[in-house]
């Protein structure tokens, strides 16, 4: 080995003992803003931290202290090790009465703050606190939110959920188009946290109609924080209705602001693009014929009070009643790259377009110099078509509305695109499958139980804000202030399977080309979300599967190539990518893509309840549905960073969801002879790869979150009847025992399949036996190993008999090669690790810069385009997850340069 390789390898020890060493010292982790120009100090934060095993015991306070010194800080487990010590922990802190960029996170004795959080709870209401604002929420009815007051002022009440519905998807000539509103009753709330720095409040019920319809269920998550004048507000909604006639017109949160004083000091903002601001005042007094006076003009230009009007040029003043004032205004974001302002006097009369532009933060504002509320939606133009409502300005009550559907966009339309094309039998659909790719079965395209989370925030204000306050507060909107980890303390943790990921490392020729693969990789999808406009409702933090090079664009319409889906887990690189690098822009893909297939891509009631989509037109239109979709390995990366408690939901959701098997066999179509039960101690046919992956995350993140023995129990039992099997995890026609958790023989064949350990399979187990001593398990997975890439005379050793079947991603099984090696310490087998890997096949060849990408002009396309060779979501994210890991498993081993190919 050469000397720089050997250097690399002794720097790389050196640091993990350092890392090590620092660990056990003094357990401290560095915290610092994901986005250091955020909006930090304006609003309360909650972010996770990671612990290594041992380190913290399961009781322990924390300190956070700043260079200023100690600061409050409210500390809860989120996770454990398997000797009970935190694995993580959550965290919260109240508004930030100094900008700081580091931070220090320890175990310790906890500051107290010097003005808690308060919550009281009696049977009609729960009552919070925040020191800043008093809130009133109820426990049943229509109104979620029965007041906001601040300094003993009532900013606004009667917030409730909206939805508009209509029974076709346009209107026909001859046919009457109906629309109907619904309101969501409340059937559980749930005080979920009670300080002293921040609360939550869970509210759960339908939206109801006058017709006595409930349909649409909703979960509402309120956030509050000591000090703090805001409320961040999470709302997720399931759809439940018919797709052929229930067509959503309108989803939306509405509440009434208490108006006050003259209407020339009633103020109304809208944010625009990047810092830009629309600010007017209800009755504007600028540009008329007659000056008021400079300082009236420039009072309601700052949004403060203006001079009493004996104090105004007598030629308006005395004419103030003629001057036309403006009640109602709208914003609407109709899609990704255009909004509009307009407003009119009242209904009735016509409305006056008063501003457009390209992309709206999403923030609102109307009130008086005695206070008012800003309210606004989070990603509000990439989620379009969203809006924002202002009513009755003018009156003793406006009426604010906003909308994540936009009532005045197309309405929701959740029928698939095409009408089945005489596909009715599984050999006609398994055929045609053969040139879209896409798994169709009538009946299985079913919008029914897919979800959708949107985020919003309301600050109840003492006044109008300044300019300069306003766009603060669209900032802290579009970018909530994070706190998040230094890479180096996620891998000192030990978490997220240690041993699969490592820091960058550009100590050879050969590590720094993968390096700058990876990061070209990132970089152009974060590209190809902007240029190919992947936002919207129900498409936002999704990506395509697979490019088309003839029409220059993603195969958008083209079967199983169109939405990915997390198709070969896209989720799970992003997140690794985020832990080794500390990217934000990282972040916030993975975030966003996290929210979308945790909610849209996954089934939360009915039929396929638990299950996934696979990938498709319609995110919901293939028939595979699928466990690997709906498998809590995509999403605890999310859940662990920032303690999230809606993802935490859907984790927990999947606990159970193997029995829908039984329902929805996997391979049904296949016409496979089904085994006889009768008499057995098992019911379902389950296989040892996606399926059992995906329940084991389920398990193992559920026995992590509580510390409670049961899950822990049912992944010991698994495990060890998989280890007890001949051929361990290479065993086909497996069948499960959901009441025993074991797994059974059904014949006595081999199998490997080139699915079976991607869809987070690598992860999930790497993670299982490093929590679980289970030899028999560990050498089945080490057995997979060495088998899947390995020649046919070598298949035939390691299994004992002849083994002629081709499997396919042989670059993605490279890192299933270098796992076996380095639990093995076998150099010839990392050797051909690194051959795999290099060699590319089903995969993409490592290559030096320049990358092979390129631009595409008008008129061959529409906008210009940014291609590069090879790229499909599967693939790159294939590569990116063997690239990482390989080189953290066995990067020693790694060739200085990268090999000569043909």
């Amino acid at each position: 080995m050469r000397f720089c390789r050997t250097f690399a390898a002794l720097t790389s020890l050196l640091l993990a003992v350092a890392l090590s060493a620092e660990a056990q010292a003094k357990p401290a982790v560095k915290l610092h803003w994901l986005k250091p120009d955020a909006a930090r100090a304006s609003v309360g934060t909650t972010w996770g931290a990671p612990w290594p095993q041992g380190a913290v015991q399961a009781q322990s306070e924390f300190t956070l202290s700043a260079e200023s010194g100690s600061l409050p800080v409210q500390s809860w487990p989120l996770a454990y090790w398997p000797d009970g010590s935190v694995k993580w922990s959550g965290h919260a802190i109240a508004p930030l009465a100094v900008n700081t960029d580091s931070l220090t996170l320890a175990p310790g004795n906890g500051l107290q703050p010097e003005q808690a959080l308060t919550v009281r709870e009696d049977k009609n209401s729960i009552r919070v606190d925040t020191g800043a604002i008093q809130a009133v929420l109820s426990k049943s009815g229509t109104q979620l939110i029965e007041s906001i007051s601040r300094q003993g002022r009532e900013t606004l009440h009667n917030g409730r959920l909206v939805i508009l519905a209509q029974n076709q998807a346009e209107p026909k000539v001859g046919e009457p188009l109906t629309v109907n509103a619904f309101n969501g009753q409340l059937n559980t709330v749930t005080l979920e946290q009670d300080g002293p720095l921040r609360a939550v409040v869970k509210l759960e019920g339908k939206h109801v109609g006058e017709n006595g319809r409930a349909w649409i269920p909703f979960v509402v998550r309120l956030y509050f924080y000591a000090g703090d004048d805001s409320v961040r507000l999470v709302h997720s909604m399931i759809y439940d209705g018919d797709q052929n006639q229930d067509f959503i017109r309108g989803v939306g949160v509405r509440f009434n602001v208490p108006m006050d004083g003259p209407l020339h000091d009633r103020h109304v903002r809208f944010s625009g693009e990047s810092d830009g601001l629309f600010a007017e005042g209800v009755r504007g007094i600028t540009g008329l014929r007659r000056d008021p006076g400079e300082a009236v003009r420039r009072a309601q230009i700052d949004g403060r009070a203006t001079p009493p009007l004996n104090q105004w040029a007598k030629s308006v003043s005395d004419r103030i009643n003629v001057i036309p004032a403006f009640g109602d205004y709208t914003l609407t974001q109709l899609s990704a790259d255009a909004f509009s302002i307009r407003k009119r006097t009242q209904p009735g009369l016509a409305w006056v377009d008063s501003a457009a532009g390209g992309r709206s933060s999403g923030l609102g504002y109307i009130g008086s110099p005695e206070g008012g509320v800003a309210f606004g939606i989070r990603d509000f133009w990439q989620s379009h078509p969203s809006q924002l409502d202002i009513r009755n300005a003018a009156t003793d009550s406006a009426q604010v509305t906003l909308w994540f559907w936009s009532p005045e966009s197309r309405a929701m339309d959740m029928r698939f695109y095409h009408d089945g094309m005489g596909l009715d039998t599984h050999e006609k659909q398994l055929d045609a499958m053969g040139v879209t790719y896409e798994d169709y079965e009538p009946g299985f395209a079913d919008a029914t139980g897919v979800a959708r989370t949107s985020e919003l925030r309301l600050w109840a204000l003492p006044a109008t804000p300044d300019r300069d306050t306003t766009v603060q507060m669209a900032r802290t909107l579009a970018e909530p202030p994070q706190m998040v980890a230094r890479p180096k303390d996620y891998k000192a943790a030990g978490v997220f399977g240690a041993a699969l990921w490592s820091l960058p490392d550009r100590s050879t020729p050969a590590q720094a080309a993968i390096e700058d693969q990876l990061d070209f990789y990132l970089d152009h999808y974060l590209t190809q979300v902007e240029e190919h406009h992947w936002y919207g409702f129900w498409d936002y933090g999704d990506v395509m599967h697979s490019y088309d090079h003839d029409r220059h664009t993603w195969r958008y319409d083209v079967g199983g190539f169109a939405w990915a889906n997390s198709e070969l887990s896209p989720d799970i690189w992003l997140w690794y990518s985020f832990l080794r690098t500390g990217r934000a822009d990282v972040f916030t893909m993975a975030e966003a893509m996290t929210r979308h297939t945790g909610e849209v891509d996954v089934y939360h009631l009915g039929r396929f309840e638990g299950l996934g989509s696979r990938h498709n037109v319609n995110h919901w239109g293939d028939s595979a549905k699928q466990l690997r979709i709906s498998t809590p390995a995509n999403r605890r990366f999310y859940y662990y960073l920032t303690a999230d408690e809606r993802v935490g939901d859907l984790m927990r959701a999947t606990l159970g969801a193997e029995r829908r098997l039984l329902d929805v066999p996997p391979l049904r179509k296949l016409n496979r002879p089904q085994p006889d039960f009768a008499g057995k101690p098992y019911s379902m046919m389950m296989g040892l790869g996606t399926d059992w992956n995906s329940v084991a995350a389920a398990w193992l993140t559920e026995w992590e979150r509580t510390g409670e023995p049961e899950y822990k129990d049912k992944l010991l039992r698994a495990m060890r009847s998989i280890g007890e099997f001949k051929q361990g995890l290479l065993s086909s026609g497996t069948a499960y025992d959901p009441d025993t958790s074991r797994f059974y023989r059904v014949g006595e064949g081999v199998s490997g399949s080139h699915l079976a350990m991607v869809f987070g399979g690598v992860e999930i187990n790497a993670e299982l036996i490093q929590l679980l001593d289970v030899p028999e398990y560990e050498a089945a997975f080490i057995q997979y190993g060495r088998f899947f890439n390995a020649s046919r005379e070598e298949k035939a050793e390691i299994i004992g008999q002849p083994y002629n079947r081709n499997l396919n991603l042989e670059q993605a099984h490279s890192r299933m090669t270098a796992y076996s090696a380095w639990k093995l310490d076998d150099k010839a087998l990392a050797e051909r690790a690194w051959d795999e890997f290099f060699e590319a096949k089903a995969g993409i060849k490592v290559y030096g810069a320049p990358y092979p990408s390129k631009t595409i002009t008008p008129p061959a396309v529409l906008a210009p385009v940014t291609e590069a060779r090879g790229v499909s979501t599967n693939a790159v994210s294939q590569f990116g997850l063997t690239a990482i890991q390989i080189m953290a498993l066995i990067g020693e081993q790694a060739p200085e340069n990268i090999p000569e190919r043909d």
